[in-house]
């Protein structure tokens, strides 16, 4: 038997104590597949890109394959809340709201068991690794991702700021590429009394994070580069320094600029290294392309939306964060929508923020109605 709709509350809470890590999220796949167990799904399909979950509903007749997604991980941040449900891990939290995006999915799922699609067949997805950028990726290159390849594939992601329960959505690009930057510079250490000796890096490190702030100035379009973190040698009076490090983030709105942006910023880094006669290494991290929205995904939430009686608006920009749902929107039609988690709620990635309950039954109304219209609902 599915479990009751105040159930999906408790299911979000109980996610909520135990967070892990990207691909560490072993005793939440473990949790999800034990209530969709219950359910009674066509195939289960475990281990999906590292820890990742799908469960297939199939319909009677032949149709589109349809998977709505959510995520697996949470994130290393303390949780200051005073909860009756709060993480019980150590400098871990769900600080994200992955835990109410899965509490949503599983209420989809439980409607699926008890209402079958009429032709094709609904996949639910529990993807591993979001906050890497790293999870899609390793789920579309899966093996067993072959035999689950969707036609269309829908997402949200909660976000403070906005009304509770609105829906904002627009065709095209819905998140921004970014990727983490990280250069390495190492020259020579030397006395401190006598740096001549030695080879520091200092005069291209500050070269670098000047030039690397201004960049986008230069090029056309929106292009962001903050950079985030620098070090110079080591505290020691006595030593002149012969390394350093930068690292920076990269936003673009489109993979194209983000191409153009990484070639302009690596160009940048290796004259400065050049010119001071160090040696150099650039390391990539977090690398998150553009999660594009199609139009006929995007028409589809917004025709969802309003069957479903959920006030939707169209957003004139995408987002400047980052997901990595665009992976399954560059194989498929589909899109990723954003659900208005309150007007004062803590921003995402604060210490304090929870994901509101109130929102379960209103994503899981648009995701039905989606459904709905592409696979019928026996």
């Amino acid at each position: 038997m599915a479990p009751k709709a105040n159930n999906f509350v408790k299911i979000r809470h109980q996610l909520h104590q135990y967070p892990e890590l990207s691909n560490q999220e072993n005793g939440t796949a473990e949790r999800i597949e034990k209530v969709f167990k219950e359910l009674k799904p066509d195939q289960v399909h475990t281990g999906l890109g590292g820890t990742g979950l799908a469960f297939v509903f199939d319909g009677k007749e032949t149709g589109p394959t349809t998977l709505i997604r959510c995520e697996l991980d949470a994130l290393p941040i303390q949780e200051i809340n005073d909860l009756p449900y709060r993480s019980c891990c150590d400098g871990v939290s769900h600080k994200c709201g992955h835990d109410g995006h899965m509490a949503i999915v599983t209420a989809v799922g439980a409607q699926l068991a008890e209402t079958r699609p009429q032709r094709g067949r609904v996949i639910c997805h529990f993807q591993p690794a979001e906050e890497t950028g790293a999870g899609a990726i390793q789920v579309v290159e899966d093996s067993a991702f072959a035999q689950l390849k969707p036609d269309y594939a829908f997402a949200l992601h909660n976000l403070p700021g906005k009304p509770l329960g609105e829906v904002f959505c627009k065709a095209g690009t819905f998140n921004f590429a970014s990727r983490g930057m990280i250069v390495r510079l190492k020259g020579k250490t030397s006395h401190a009394a006598h740096p001549e000796d030695g080879l520091s890096p200092a005069k291209a490190m500050c070269r670098i994070v000047e030039g690397l702030t201004n960049l986008p100035n230069e090029l056309e379009g929106f292009n962001l580069v903050t950079v985030i973190h620098a070090k110079l040698g080591e505290v020691a009076f006595g030593t002149a320094p012969g390394d350093a490090v930068v690292m920076a983030t990269l936003r673009t709105p489109t993979n194209d600029a983000m191409n153009t942006l990484v070639e302009r910023a690596c160009a940048l880094v290796e004259q400065q290294a050049a010119d001071e006669r160090l040696q150099l290494t650039i390391e990539w991290e977090d690398v998150f392309g553009a999660s594009v929205n199609t139009d006929e995904g995007y028409q589809r939430v917004m025709k969802a939306c309003e069957t479903a009686g959920v006030k939707a608006t169209t957003m004139e920009q995408g987002y400047r964060w980052s997901e990595d749902f665009g992976k399954f929107t560059e194989l498929c039609e589909g899109a990723m929508f954003a659900l208005g988690s309150g007007e004062h709620s803590p921003q995402l990635h604060n210490p304090d923020y929870d994901f509101p309950d109130e929102l379960i039954p209103v994503g899981r109304a648009v995701f039905l109605e989606i459904i709905r219209e592409l696979n019928g609902l026996s």
